[in-house]
């Protein structure tokens, strides 16, 4: 069924690539991916990896910052797992909810452009 499954989450992505938000397209490939789980290791990296690519060419560049999303979720990956967990539980229910993961990436980003902001003016958070 993967092979179904990733054509069913690339459809998703291409179908739906100008009415939503990037933030949602990078949420739903980060949860479908961890979802359909295609690999014997390394589906969460993967997984991390392919949602931010997503949202930088969503978004048209590539974003700044070393910081970056996936790095803070690998240092921190309980808000991550329970978001994932979220929207599992709606997929149960036959919904699509990815609104625990897309406030989430939200604050990483935010987290992620505050640091270029940081460095940018010198003003570092302690």
């Amino acid at each position: 069924m993967v092979p179904e499954e990733i054509e069913h989450m690339c459809d998703y992505v291409n179908d739906n690539w100008e009415k939503s938000s990037p933030l949602h397209l990078a949420s739903y490939a980060l949860w479908k991916l961890n979802w359909i789980h295609p690999f014997t290791d390394g589906n969460g990296r993967t997984a991390r990896a392919i949602s931010y690519l997503l949202l930088c060419l969503r978004l048209g560049y590539r974003l700044p910052g070393t910081n970056t999303i996936p790095e803070q979720i690998a240092k921190d990956k309980t808000p991550y797992y329970k978001a994932l967990e979220a929207a599992d539980k709606a997929w149960a229910g036959k919904k699509i909810d990815l609104s625990e993961l897309e406030g989430l990436l939200s604050a990483l980003l935010a987290n992620q452009l505050v640091g270029v902001h940081e460095q940018a003016t010198g003003k570092l958070r302690t």
